[in-house]
């Protein structure tokens, strides 16, 4: 196979991407076999030129005489990029490996030990995503919480509720993300996700693809539990032995991956008491902002007469007087602003967007940086830093999101009507003064940072832009000490994805959960022969 780079097509398309490669190759489409599309982005850096540029494999006629007589830095020999297994190891299972966690890191951690032989059980303290979603949709008209199953838990994690933004800067020399796209492919993720460069699912075709994970994993030997809690662990010679669910059943396990997600606070405690090495880190809090999907667009594309993505952006910025960093964080394009709460009088948002993202607002977190520096060197000093944020926002809202113009923001005065820009929320919302919910050192940086965004992207410092809060989950408060291994300093616990503060998102949380399972499969045999 040939790759080629920098294949560039001007926008509107008027031309076939088959005659494009052949032109670049100067042979004849004839002699083309086959080719896959390997990259695919939108080049908007010039609004009256916009560009899709392409990197592709070819399949071709005469290979080494077409590539001698092309080759250079953006036409060469394609390099094997594909996800290799490892080699099981010697010793025998004494116990089926338990996962706690359905999100994205415990359900690949699942799915590939589950197709290697091993028999996972995977305990979810929620429902199934088709209970899930009922529940969930209920909250949002009535206000009522399940605290064991709403956005941040049940079936397919917090990713399920959200844009299903799939794009990572991490380094992927294995090719785990490539595995992972692969996975949600097989199970009903469109195909562009392989190759387009800010990948999604959103969240209407998320729920269908991990529902068809789950019975993959249940039809190779898996087994899931769902209404279950880890509520206790038992350890001897440091060295798990058993875990207790639900406070009342015991179970032998010997293999335990905590895929618990970034909400889990009571396990967090659990853990801590049990003496699992772990430390407080760093995260972000902030505000959602709001505007018209049309307005991102124009900043970022120019006015054009032809259908394209909707247009995303992402910024940063650092204060002058403490250098604490201001950055936008899990945009959704024609998305909603949701009530993700998972507490009783604690509340927290989110943001979520279909597959086609045609909501007509765009939204985003716009968050403060914040450490132990801000919230005590304790354990669990970041998590009383988050509840304390949500308590005050469900005090401001009485129960529902508080609101507010970006201008009675800055003038710190409460909201008492719209003006050119009306929400898109799931759950009841009402006029709010968020001055009063944030601390005023992240309330003054995200003041001092949107006239600058504002030079970067039209109008989004604009009066009538929406606010709302509080965004305090951005990432795990805590993170959990682990080897090389991927153990714990108890043997046997194997901390693993967001939760754990091993990643951030539903890819690299997938890929972490690949990773352990490749540890667990490198020291033991299988169970059964696949």
């Amino acid at each position: 196979m040939i790759r080629i780079r920098q294949l560039k097509i001007k926008l509107p398309k008027q031309v076939d991407l088959l005659d494009e490669i052949a032109k670049k190759l100067h042979i004849s489409k004839h002699d083309i076999l086959s080719f896959s599309i390997v990259k695919q982005s939108l080049d908007a850096r010039e609004k009256k030129k916009l560009y899709d540029v392409y990197e592709v494999d070819v399949e071709v006629k005469k290979e080494k005489m077409v590539l001698k007589k092309n080759q250079g830095k953006d036409i060469f020999l394609a390099p094997q990029e594909a996800y290799q297994w490892v080699t099981p190891g010697k010793e025998k299972l004494k116990t089926r490996p338990i996962i706690v966690g359905s999100g994205p890191a415990g359900l690949f951690c699942a799915y590939l030990l589950a197709e290697q032989g091993y028999c996972p059980i995977m305990i979810e303290r929620g429902e199934k995503i088709e209970d899930r979603i009922k529940t969930v949709e209920a909250f949002w008209t009535s206000g009522k919480l399940n605290e064991n199953s709403n956005v941040q838990f049940g079936e397919g994690g917090a990713g399920t509720f959200s844009d299903g933004k799939l794009n990572t800067l991490v380094k992927d020399k294995m090719f785990r993300g490539k595995k992972v796209f692969e996975i949600f492919v097989e199970h009903g993720a469109p195909e562009e996700i392989m190759y387009v460069k800010y990948p999604h699912i959103g969240t209407d075709l998320l729920r269908e693809v991990v529902k068809n994970i789950r019975n993959k994993i249940l039809s190779m030997g898996g087994e899931i539990y769902y209404h279950t809690v880890l509520t206790d662990v038992e350890i001897k010679n440091e060295k798990l032995v058993a875990i207790e669910v639900n406070h009342k059943m015991k179970i032998p396990c010997n293999q335990l991956v905590l895929a618990i997600g970034h909400s889990a606070r009571d396990t967090f405690q659990m853990l801590y008491e049990r003496g699992l090495a772990m430390h407080p880190k760093a995260f972000a809090v902030g505000v959602r902002v709001e505007h018209p999907q049309s307005w991102i667009d124009e900043a970022q594309y120019g006015k054009v007469d032809f259908l394209l993505p909707k247009a995303n952006y992402k910024l940063a910025y650092q204060t002058k007087k403490e250098n604490r960093g201001v950055y936008s964080f899990c945009m959704c394009p024609g998305g909603y602003v949701i009530n993700a709460s998972s507490e009783e009088k604690r509340l927290v948002i989110n943001g979520m967007s279909n597959y086609r993202r045609d909501s007509g607002n765009a939204n985003s977190a716009i968050v403060v940086s914040v450490g132990p520096k801000d919230f005590g060197n304790q354990v669990m000093s970041g998590v009383e830093f988050q509840r304390k944020l949500e308590e005050l926002a469900y005090q401001q809202g009485k129960g529902k999101i508080p609101i507010q113009r970006y201008q009675d923001f800055v003038e710190n005065k409460k909201t008492t009507a719209f003006g050119m820009i009306h929400p898109k929320m799931k759950g009841e919302y009402v006029f709010s003064n968020l001055n009063e919910v944030l601390p005023s050192f992240v309330s003054d940086a995200i003041k001092e940072a949107f006239p600058v965004f504002g030079k970067k992207i039209k109008n989004f410092d604009f009066s009538d832009v929406l606010l709302s809060g509080v965004e305090s989950r951005t990432s795990s408060p805590i993170q959990m000490k682990r080897n090389e291994c991927s153990e714990s300093n108890i043997l046997g616990i194997y901390p693993c994805g967001e939760g754990a503060g091993y990643a951030g998102g539903i890819t690299t949380s997938a890929m972490d959960g690949i990773k352990v399972a490749e540890q667990i499969v490198m020291k033991y045999q299988p169970l059964i022969k696949m």
